[in-house]
């Protein structure tokens, strides 16, 4: 059965006459656009939504170890668009699934760091703070911290969580708070939660 247009994703083609300012995607303008973007940004060139987006960014970056090409990465990137982190930092190989972040990578500054040395000698450059998201022995809960505004929320991967040199590295280790019975949250979920509250602490809502 074929497909309904109104029930596509987006919009189609652009009424002529088209805008002319420089932000706007004439192949966008003249195809319709189908990305999942707010509709501020319909027909924006990837460029300008992402330059438009550095005027707004928040204060935390984002950084996930990739030693095992965790799946989760895709849903951390996809997170940190959300809550339009500053940076997202991959720790490891450069190599992971771009499926799972459903093209967001397009809208944020990508960061690899060869390992955690290189990466911290990063952040302590950077003048930013390191804190890692685990459920140790020893960390506190991330909901009653208060969270540096400059900061790197750091997240391991599904199993082993974040390496013993990062936690060694990091000046705080949150854990969230869990009531059932599964010890660990996996990556994607645990960084939605982390990045919520940051904003909770630090925007205006």
């Amino acid at each position: 059965m074929a497909t309904d247009q109104t029930d596509q994703v987006g919009v189609g083609p652009h009424p002529e006459p088209w805008p002319n300012e420089p932000h706007f995607d004439p192949e966008l303008l003249a195809e319709g656009d189908r990305r999942n973007v707010l509709d501020q940004y319909r027909y924006w060139s990837v460029d300008a939504i992402v330059a438009d987006l550095d005027h707004h960014r928040h204060g935390f970056h984002v950084a996930i170890e990739n030693w095992e090409h965790d799946f989760n990465i895709g849903s951390v990137i996809r997170n940190s668009n959300a809550f339009l982190a500053r940076a997202v930092h991959i720790i490891g190989p450069h190599r992971w699934d771009r499926r799972g972040a459903m093209s967001t990578h397009r809208y944020l500054h990508l960061h690899h760091h060869v390992d955690v040395d290189a990466f911290v000698e990063w952040t302590t450059a950077a003048g930013l703070a390191i804190v890692a998201i685990d459920n140790v022995e020893g960390s506190v809960p991330i909901e009653s911290t208060a969270l540096p505004e400059q900061c790197v929320l750091l997240f391991g991967q599904e199993g082993p969580g974040v390496s013993g040199a990062a936690l060694a590295a990091a000046h705080a280790t949150c854990a969230i708070t869990q009531f059932g019975s599964t010890r660990s949250l996996n990556a994607g979920v645990a960084s939605g939660i982390a990045m919520y509250e940051w904003c909770r602490q630090h925007v205006h809502f």
